[in-house]
C-alpha cells in the first residue's frame, strides 16, 4: 500500500510529497485507484491549492498542507458532521505546539481556525462515491506556519508570527494524533454529541451578533450555535431561528458599522 507507517498510529500511513497540485486531489485519486483509506498525504508545496467554494488558497513552502483519506468512515447520515471532527483536531494540534498566556485559538464557522482573531488555517472536506460503491472522504487543511496569504475576506496570520514555534513535521505529528483521537471520539457518528460539545467550547462568537454573507444576500442576528450537522443557527431580529448551511461569517453587526469593508471584521 502507498505510504509509510506512522509511529504510534498503527492503523495509519503517511505519504510525504514535495509538490502537488492539491493534497486533497491527490488523496481522491488514490481512493479511485483502490486505496483502503487511513492515509495522510502531506506536501511541502501545493501548486493549485484551493479552499471552500473553489477559492484559490496560497500554498508556498514552509506551511503544513495535509489531507487525510477516509474510506467508508461511517454511516452516510453522519458524514456531514466530519467537518466538526477536523476542526476540533486541527485546533488541538496547534494547541499542542504550545500556547503562550493570552493567545486566543478558536474555531470559526464554517471551516477556519482563528489565532488571535486572524485566520491561520482553512479546512476543506470533500467526498465522492467510488465506482466500487465505497465512499471516499478527504479531510484537508492548510495551516499557516511561516507565511500567510494577503488579506482577503478575513485578516490572516501565521503560527510563527504569533509566537508558536511550530515546524511542518512537528505539527503534522500532532495533527495525525489529534485527528485519530477526534475520530475515535466521533465513533462513526455515535459520539457526535461529544464532538459537537468540543467544537462549541472552542468556537468564537456564540451568543454574539454576527453577519453572514450568503450567495443571495446578507443576514444578521445572534449566533446561537450549530446543530448536529454543523449548520449555523442564527436568531434573527424577529425572534425566529434560521438554519444556515453555507456562507461567510463576520463578527459584529455590519449595519451598525457603515463604511467598514466586508473583510474588516469587528474585533
Amino acid at each position: 500500500m502507498t505510504g509509510s507507517p506512522i509511529d504510534g498510529l498503527a492503523a495509519w500511513r503517511h505519504l510525504d510529497l514535495r509538490a502537488v497540485g492539491s493534497t486533497n486531489a491527490e488523496a481522491m485519486v488514490l481512493a479511485e485507484e483502490g486505496d483502503p483509506g487511513r492515509l495522510w498525504i502531506t506536501a511541502a508545496e501545493q501548486l493549485s491549492g484551493r479552499g471552500r467554494r473553489g477559492r484559490d488558497w496560497s500554498s508556498p513552502p514552509g506551511n503544513l498542507y495535509a489531507s487525510a483519506l477516509l474510506v467508508d468512515p461511517g454511516p452516510s447520515a453522519h458524514l456531514g458532521s466530519l467537518p466538526l471532527v477536523l476542526a476540533v483536531a486541527v485546533r488541538d494540534a496547534i494547541a499542542a505546539c504550545g500556547l503562550s498566556d493570552g493567545v486566543d485559538l478558536k474555531i470559526k464557522w464554517p471551516n477556519d481556525i482563528l489565532l488571535n482573531g486572524a485566520k491561520c488555517c482553512g479546512l476543506l472536506l470533500e467526498s465522492q462515491n467510488l465506482p466500487d460503491g465505497r465512499m471516499a472522504v478527504v479531510a484537508g487543511c492548510g495551516i499557516n506556519i511561516v507565511s500567510h496569504p494577503e488579506p482577503g475576506l478575513y485578516r490572516a496570520t501565521a503560527l510563527n508570527r504569533e509566537g508558536i514555534g511550530a515546524t511542518p513535521s512537528v505539527l503534522f505529528v500532532h495533527l495525525a494524533r489529534s485527528f485519530d483521537a477526534a475520530l475515535s471520539l466521533w465513533d462513526e457518528g455515535r459520539g457526535l454529541a461529544a464532538i459537537r460539545e468540543r467544537w462549541v467550547e472552542n468556537a468564537r462568537g456564540i451568543g454574539e451578533p454576527i453577519t453572514v454573507n450568503l450567495a443571495n444576500g446578507r443576514v444578521e442576528g445572534l449566533f446561537e450555535g450549530i446543530d448536529a450537522d454543523g449548520v449555523l443557527l442564527l436568531r434573527t431580529g424577529d425572534g425566529t431561528t434560521r438554519r444556515i448551511s453555507s456562507g461567510d461569517l463576520f463578527f459584529g453587526n455590519m449595519t451598525g458599522n457603515a463604511g467598514r469593508e466586508p473583510g474588516q471584521e469587528q474585533e
